[in-house]
C-alpha cells in the first residue's frame, strides 16, 4: 500500500540526508503543505493523485538541495510565520537568540518608547519580531536589496505590524545625513560575517541557494560591517543607546576589541545555543 509519507522520507534518506532529518522535512513538508498534523501524515495520504504528485515535486527539489524554506515559500521565526525567498536568507534559530537579547533592552525602555533601526533586514525577521514583541516600537528596517524590501514588508503585513523600510547601502551611508530627529535607542544588525574562503566548508544547499551578498564579507577585511554599523551608531544612537551584532563565530574578540576602540562601553559577547560566540552587546557613551 502507497503511503506518501514513507515514499518523502524514503526519497530523502537516498539523497543522502539523515534519517532522523528526513523523518523532520517530511513532516514539516506535510503539516506546510497539507495542513496535516504529524499522527495524519503518518497514517493517511492526502486526497487526490493531483495533491500528491505536487508534493512529490516538492519533495524531489528538496531532495536535490533546496532548502525546505523556499520550496514552501516560508519559514517560522520567534512564533511568527515569515515568507522568505530565494532574494533573502531563510531565518536562523540563533538569530532568534539575539532577538530575545534585544528584547531585554527594549523592555528597560518601554515606558518611555523605543526607536529601533534593523541594518540588513533582509526578510525583515529582526524588525517584525522586534515590532511585534514590543508594543509602541517604532522599527525602521535598511537593506540595499528591492527583493528583500519588499519581503520584509510583506512580512510585517503578514504579522499585522508596522515597520519603515528604506533602501540604504550601509557601507555608502554619509555622516552628512545626520539630523537630530532620526536617533535611534537601539541599532541591530545580522550583517553578512562569513569569509568567502569559508565558502569550502559550507553546506551545498546554502551556497546554492541562499544570496552571497548576505553571506559573505572579503577574507582580508572580516570586520567591514562591524566597523562601518559601528561608525554609524555613534552617529544614530543616542547617548546610551545599545548596539547589536550577530557575529562570525570566529571574531567575537576581534568584534569586542573594534567596538572598544571606538569608545563603546560596557561591550559584551555571548554565546548561542550551540556554545559558539555569536552575539556583541555594545552601549553608546552619554
Amino acid at each position: 500500500m502507497r503511503n506518501l509519507y514513507r515514499d518523502i522520507r524514503t526519497r530523502f534518506i537516498e539523497s543522502g540526508m539523515p534519517e532522523g532529518e528526513a523523518k523532520a522535512v517530511t513532516l514539516l513538508l506535510m503539516e506546510k503543505a497539507c495542513g496535516m498534523t504529524a499522527i495524519e501524515a503518518l497514517t493517511n495520504d492526502p486526497k487526490g493523485e493531483k495533491h500528491r504528485q505536487e508534493l512529490m515535486q516538492h519533495a524531489q527539489r528538496i531532495a536535490e538541495g533546496e532548502p525546505v524554506q523556499y520550496v514552501l515559500g516560508e519559514a517560522d521565526f520567534c512564533g511568527m510565520t515569515m515568507k522568505v525567498t530565494p532574494g533573502v536568507l531563510i531565518p536562523r534559530k540563533e538569530t532568534e537568540e539575539l532577538v530575545a537579547w534585544v528584547l531585554e533592552e527594549g523592555r528597560k525602555k518601554r515606558e518611555e518608547g523605543i526607536r529601533i533601526l534593523d541594518i540588513g533586514t533582509g526578510s525583515g525577521c529582526i524588525a517584525v519580531a522586534l515590532a511585534k514583541k514590543l508594543e509602541g516600537a517604532e522599527v525602521e528596517a535598511w537593506d540595499v536589496s528591492d527583493v528583500a524590501l519588499q519581503v520584509a514588508k510583506e512580512n510585517a503585513e503578514r504579522n499585522g505590524v508596522e515597520i519603515k523600510v528604506k533602501k540604504v547601502d550601509v557601507l555608502l551611508w554619509d555622516n552628512g545625513q545626520r539630523t537630530t530627529d532620526n536617533y535611534f535607542d537601539v541599532i541591530v544588525s545580522n550583517p553578512p560575517y562569513i569569509c568567502e574562503e569559508e565558502a569550502q566548508e559550507m553546506e551545498r544547499n546554502v551556497l546554492e541557494h541562499e544570496p552571497r551578498i548576505a553571506l559573505f564579507v572579503p577574507n582580508h577585511d572580516p570586520l567591514l560591517f562591524y566597523r562601518r554599523i559601528g561608525e554609524l551608531g555613534l552617529q544614530k544612537l543616542r547617548g546610551g543607546g545599545a548596539l547589536f551584532f550577530e557575529i562570525n563565530r570566529r571574531f567575537g574578540r576581534e568584534v569586542v576589541q573594534l567596538l572598544q576602540d571606538m569608545n563603546y562601553q560596557e561591550v559584551d559577547l555571548r554565546q548561542d545555543m550551540f556554545g559558539n560566540n555569536r552575539m556583541v552587546k555594545a552601549i553608546k557613551p552619554l
